[in-house]
């Protein structure tokens, strides 16, 4: 028998264990001014971080990051990574 504390606690904890992990990697594949910007974004549009944060892990975890990612790749990531804005003209008669 099982108590939902407990689960509750061990849940918790592994989902604490998972982000530090996931700070650890990204520690070692961005430079300090990417990880700067990353966390800026995170505070303004999270879920951007977030897919940003996963698609760095996968190609970390794949081997096709050769070093350290620098503020100016980043912000290519970013901006591949963004949905193009639309654009309205409004003609007026």
């Amino acid at each position: 028998m099982s108590f939902p504390e407990s689960n509750e606690h061990s849940q918790q904890n592994s989902n604490h264990e998972l982000a530090a992990q996931k700070e650890q990697i990204l520690k070692q594949i961005l430079t300090p001014e990417a990880r700067l910007r990353l966390n800026n974004i995170k505070m303004v549009k999270p879920e951007l971080s977030e897919l940003v944060e996963q698609y760095l892990i996968g190609m970390a975890t794949q081997g096709k990051i050769p070093g350290q990612i620098n503020d100016e790749q980043l912000k290519q990531i970013l901006l591949s990574t963004q949905q193009p804005k639309r654009e309205f003209k409004i003609n007026r008669i």
